[in-house]
C-alpha cells in the first residue's frame, strides 16, 4: 500500500559552495536536523573537491544531486525549488555570490535559486581581501536590497594562516537566522514527545470489529508541529496504514492492547505525552478466527480494555506533562471534560463536542482546553495544526 507523505514544512535546501569551509557544513546539517529541519544538499561541482556526495548523503539521509542534466525528465530545479521552505548556501564563495547577484543559472544550485521564491540565506566564507573587494561588497549590497539575507562572516583565523574577517560563522548563528527568517521556534529542541492518534479496532471476527470514527488527523498535526519545533517524536497511530512523516518515528497499531504496549514502552523516556487517540473502551471477550454466521451473532460478550492514559498517569513524574483529549456529546460535554482532567490526573485536556458528526475526520476543530491550573482556553474553529501548536505551547510552559 502506498504511503502518504505529510510535510513538516521545514524543507531546507543546503547549497554548498567550493571553499575549504565546506567541511563546516557537515556540522550545520546535524544542527539543522536537530532543530527539526529536513535537509537536501546541493553541492556545486567545485565543492565536491572538498567534500564528496557520499558524505552529504550520509549526513542528510537523502540522495544528493549536483548536476543539472541528471534526471532531466523530473525537471529537478523546478521541483526542488517549489518544495523548499528556505535555501541556505554555506559556504557562499565570492564567485557564487557574484553569479547569484547577476542572475546566472549555470549549474543546478543557481538554477534552483533562480526558480525559487523562498527565503534565501547566504553564509559567506572567504579570505578577507575577497570579502572586502569592491566587487563583492557591491554584490552583497545588491542581494540584500533584493531581500536576500547575507550573514556577515566572522573574524578569526583563516585557511591562509592570516587572521581577519571572512571566517565561516558559528553554526548555531546560522540556525538561529534561519529560524528568525521563517518565524519558527525550536522551543521543543531535544524534548521527547509521545503521541497517540487514530481509532483502535477490536476484532470480533476476521470481518467485523468494534471501532470509532477517529481519522488520526489531530495526532498527525501534533506530531508535525512537535517535530518542526525540534522535538524527537514518536507517533503511535491506530489504523492509518498510509501515514508516513519523514523524521518521525511511526508505530502502527490496531487494537487498544497494541497501543497500550507501544505507549507503555516509550512512556518513561518521554517529556510530553499527548493522548489524542480514540481508544475503544471494550473488546470482545473472544476473537473468532472464522467469520461468525449472522444467525449466531445475537449477543457479544465484552471485556474492558486497559485505560491507557489513567494507567500511565500513575507513573508520571514531576518532569513529565500529560495531555488528554475528550470527545463528548450532550449538554454536559464540558463538565465531562473537567471530570476526565481530574480522574485521569492530567495536566491539560482538550474537550470538544462531537455531536452530529462534528470534528471527527474534519480539517478544523473547536472546543476548550482545560488546564489543571484552573484556566480554560476557548478554541474557536481553527485548523488542527493550529490547535496542535497551541496545546504544545501550553505543555512546554508547564515543563518550565
Amino acid at each position: 500500500m502506498s504511503q502518504q507523505p505529510f510535510s513538516i514544512s521545514r524543507e531546507v535546501i543546503l547549497g554548498v559552495g567550493g571553499g575549504i569551509a565546506a567541511y563546516k557544513s557537515c556540522d550545520l546539517i546535524r544542527r539543522l536536523k536537530d532543530h527539526g529541519f529536513l535537509v537536501t544538499v546541493i553541492p556545486t561541482r567545485s565543492s565536491l573537491n572538498f567534500i564528496g556526495s557520499a558524505t552529504w548523503e550520509a549526513l542528510s539521509g537523502r540522495p544528493v544531486q549536483s548536476e543539472l542534466w541528471n534526471n532531466v525528465h523530473e525537471v529537478p530545479h523546478i521541483s526542488m525549488a517549489r518544495k523548499a521552505d528556505a535555501i541556505v548556501i554555506a559556504p557562499a564563495t565570492a564567485d557564487l555570490i557574484a553569479r547569484i547577484a547577476s542572475g546566472r543559472a549555470d549549474d543546478l544550485l543557481t538554477n534552483v535559486v533562480l526558480a525559487s521564491s523562498s527565503p534565501l540565506i547566504l553564509v559567506p566564507a572567504m579570505h578577507s581581501e575577497m570579502w572586502l573587494n569592491p566587487a563583492t561588497v557591491s554584490n552583497v549590497e545588491t542581494l540584500r536590497k533584493r531581500g536576500v539575507t547575507v550573514i556577515d562572516p566572522a573574524i578569526g583565523n583563516l585557511s591562509s594562516g592570516d587572521k581577519g574577517i571572512g571566517r565561516y560563522p558559528e553554526t548555531l548563528e546560522i540556525v538561529q537566522t534561519l529560524n528568525d527568517v521563517l518565524h519558527q521556534s525550536s522551543d521543543l529542541l531535544n524534548r521527547k514527545i509521545l503521541i497517540s492518534a487514530g481509532g483502535t479496532r477490536e476484532m470480533i471476527d476476521p470481518v467485523r470489529y468494534i471501532g470509532n470514527n477517529s481519522s488520526g488527523k489531530q495526532g498527525i498535526a501534533l506530531a508535525i508541529d512537535a517535530a518542526s519545533r525540534g522535538a524527537k517524536v514518536s507517533l503511535v497511530i491506530a489504523n492509518a496504514p498510509d501515514v508516513y512523516v519523514e523524521g518521525i518515528e511511526i508505530v502502527h497499531v490496531s487494537s487498544a492492547i497494541e497501543m497500550f504496549d507501544a505507549m507503555d514502552s516509550r512512556f518513561s523516556d518521554s517529556d510530553i505525552v499527548v493522548m489524542s487517540a480514540a481508544v475503544a473502551d471494550v473488546r470482545p471477550a473472544t476473537n473468532s478466527q472464522e467469520k461468525i454466521i449472522k444467525s449466531e451473532l445475537q449477543s457479544l460478550a465484552l471485556t474492558e480494555n486497559p485505560d491507557i492514559i489513567a494507567t500511565l498517569s500513575v507513573r508520571k513524574t514531576a518532569k513529565q506533562v500529560i495531555v488528554g483529549f475528550a470527545a463528548q456529546t450532550g449538554s454536559e460535554w464540558l463538565d465531562n471534560g473537567r471530570a476526565k482532567l481530574a480522574s485521569k490526573k492530567l495536566d491539560l485536556v482538550y474537550v470538544n463536542n462531537v455531536s452530529g458528526g462534528a470534528i471527527f475526520g474534519k480539517e478544523k476543530t473547536s472546543g476548550v482546553i482545560i488546564n489543571s491550573n484552573g484556566t480554560d482556553t476557548s478554541i474557536e474553529e481553527m485548523s488542527k495544526l493550529a490547535l496542535a501548536h497551541k496545546l504544545l505551547t501550553l505543555a512546554i510552559e508547564k515543563l518550565g
